[in-house]
């Protein structure tokens, strides 16, 4: 379950950082180096929606995500710090 949900979070992170790249800031952006070939496909304004509300919805599924591993991890019952034994030297 736990190899299951880091494959998620790497696959949103990736999908998070396409989208924060895509964006097209006030200075410009990725998206003006590429020829502002989203804004011919969808028009700006709906693009410029899009891809905010996108950003959003992955930034929130990413941190659910991150909860539920942590949880899960948590669940497990792992060894507490007392029963891991000292190093010696």
């Amino acid at each position: 379950m736990l190899s299951t949900l880091a494959v998620f979070i790497a696959l949103v992170s990736i999908l998070l950082m396409a989208a924060i790249l895509i964006q097209n800031p006030k200075g410009g952006g990725i998206d003006a180096n590429f020829g502002g070939q989203a804004q011919q496909l969808f028009g700006a304004a709906r693009s410029t929606d899009f891809i905010e509300k996108a950003t959003w919805v992955l930034a929130g599924t990413l941190i659910v995500l991150c909860v539920v591993a942590v949880l899960t991890v948590g669940a497990g019952g792992g060894a507490s710090p007392a029963d891991m034994p000292l190093q010696s030297q």
